[in-house]
């Protein structure tokens, strides 16, 4: 091959990858698109029982959806439409949605139960589910905002075992159920609602 006609293939090369690139954060924001049916536009869901997932932790968007794929975590729809997703998909799905900021909507909410649940959370949750449940980090899922009965559906699964999660939320979730009931875990529900 002659150096001309090297210099035309890395050119060549250098054209694709970069056309590659550019086309990711549309490739990205089409594949979001297909969520948006259960998850609302960008990820901040307007259903009862449907996550939020705009503002989620690139890494635990990753691992929900492989858990899905993988039939490791329970759900009604998501194990099947996750199998639909290659790992590079799922990998632009996340990337988008870290990227997105939550809009929750507004819910019903009583005043004194928010104060014990915030209690709660800040004795309970907050080293992991940090700012009130407002931010992703440390990996940890936005609790604040989310719909109220998509949480309790999701803590009585972590209570049933039904749905794994770390050893630690566990035995945390456990506790506040064994110290206060279903109420304890009413009042954070009503605290996460409470917070925008």
């Amino acid at each position: 091959m002659s150096v001309i006609n090297n210099l035309k293939y890395i050119f060549f090369c250098l054209l694709t990858l970069n056309h590659a690139y550019a086309a990711s954060p549309n490739q990205a924001s089409m594949l979001a698109n297909t969520c948006a049916a259960c998850h609302g536009t960008n990820g901040s869901s307007q259903g009862p029982a449907t996550p939020s997932i705009a503002g989620i932790s690139h890494d635990y968007f990753i691992d929900a959806m492989t858990a899905f794929k993988e039939d490791d975590r329970p759900a009604t729809v998501m194990n099947r439409i996750a199998k639909g997703y290659t790992e590079d998909q799922i990998k632009l799905m996340a990337s988008f949605f870290s990227n997105q900021k939550m809009n929750p909507t507004s819910q019903n909410f009583n005043s004194a139960m928010v104060k014990a649940g915030k209690d709660l959370h800040d004795t309970h949750c907050e080293k992991c589910h940090a700012k009130g449940g407002t931010v992703s980090e440390d990996d940890s899922g936005i609790l604040s905002g989310q719909k109220t009965p998509y949480l309790r559906y999701t803590i009585t699964d972590i209570l049933n075992e039904d749905r794994q999660v770390s050893r630690k939320m566990f035995k945390r979730l456990r506790n506040i159920h064994q110290q206060t009931g279903q109420k304890g875990i009413e009042q954070l529900l009503h605290y996460y609602a409470s917070q925008k």
